[in-house]
């Protein structure tokens, strides 16, 4: 099947004026500049389907939201090829973004002074939704994101949760083909998260609508996304499914033992160490490739009286951290 998404070979590049600090630099720089070269996007390339949920993950200055917004068509990019859905973005812009919904985190395309609603029938006009289509898709985000009241309040009013709730609603609104969201759960409470992944499902599933979803919120990327592209100096180290990566990584485990009686003693076994402990109740850490959890499971029943006892994998905030750390 033909992507909708191809990218290849993308750079971008960024002069940044530099000046040392103090009044007597500032004057200096007034007369002579100093600048420098970031390479932001060193020549990424990869490819996404229809209807695939991509989280785009990394740390802060990776790369991440300058590859989005070169998808969107708000960034010139140095050089490189992007088709999305045939169009070159930058370049076809007015019949492109038809085609798209964009929500960038810090950034609201809600007018500020007004309710909600009265952005929803400019975003109507602008994208010639017809009227049944427009009322039925409204009716039913408004109900599924419980915004019945909150839309008829000025924007400025709403909380932060409010407020994106109603921007992923504009976005969507149009029924785009695909959606970047940038940030999209920054700041919210976890109600708000739980309520604006399910309608990114939904939306996913009954219309087939392709998301990009750039975060640092490993929930959004565990309950979202089985596809993860994970970039970092501006370059992709690993581009696969979630479920492949956990495997990959899955080296160690914690495990958390609780006993029925005060516990003084050692476990001596290769591979395992204690990280924390208590009066009645330990953590360990388990090289599953030195100790099968099995073989310690075993042993712990047989010799000692256990209350209680969890086996955790590492979360995949943990799991990034190890590859950031081991392709530097």
């Amino acid at each position: 099947m033909k992507p909708i998404i191809h990218v290849k070979n993308l750079k971008k590049t960024f002069k940044t004026h530099r000046r040392g600090e103090g009044l007597l630099n500032a004057f200096k720089s007034l007369i002579k500049r100093e600048f420098q070269i970031k390479k932001a996007l060193k020549g990424i390339s990869f490819d996404i389907g229809k209807g695939e949920v991509v989280g785009f993950i990394g740390p802060n200055g990776a790369g991440k939201s300058t590859c989005i917004k070169a998808l969107a068509g708000v960034l010139y990019p140095t050089s490189g090829i992007v088709k999305v859905l045939d169009y070159v973005p930058w370049k076809q812009r007015v019949q492109y973004v038809k085609n798209i919904g964009v929500v960038f985190g810090q950034k609201t395309q809600l007018w500020w002074d007004l309710p909600a609603i009265d952005t929803f029938y400019l975003h109507k006009e602008l994208y010639e939704v017809p009227d049944k289509e427009f009322k039925e898709r409204l009716d039913y985000m408004i109900d599924l994101m419980g915004l019945k009241d909150v839309i008829k309040v000025p924007v400025r009013d709403l909380s932060l949760g409010e407020r994106m709730k109603c921007q992923l609603v504009a976005a969507l609104l149009h029924n785009p083909k695909i959606v970047f969201l940038d940030e999209p759960t920054i700041g919210i409470d976890a109600i708000a998260k739980r309520r604006l992944r399910e309608f990114i499902r939904y939306m996913n599933e009954k219309y087939g609508t392709t998301f990009i979803i750039t975060t640092h919120d490993m929930g959004d990327i565990e309950k979202l996304c089985r596809r993860i592209i994970i970039i970092n100096h501006g370059e992709i180290i690993y581009d696969g499914s979630l479920q492949k990566i956990k495997e990959k990584y899955l080296k160690k485990k914690d495990v958390y033992v609780k006993f029925d009686e005060p516990f003084d003693g050692e476990i001596k076994m290769l591979g395992c160490k204690i990280t924390k402990q208590g009066k009645s109740q330990i953590k360990l850490e388990v090289d599953t490739e030195k100790q099968p959890i099995k073989n310690l499971l075993t042993f712990l029943i047989k010799n000692f009286k256990i209350n209680d006892l969890i086996v955790m994998d590492p979360s995949i905030e943990e799991i990034i951290h190890e590859i950031y750390t081991r392709k530097r």
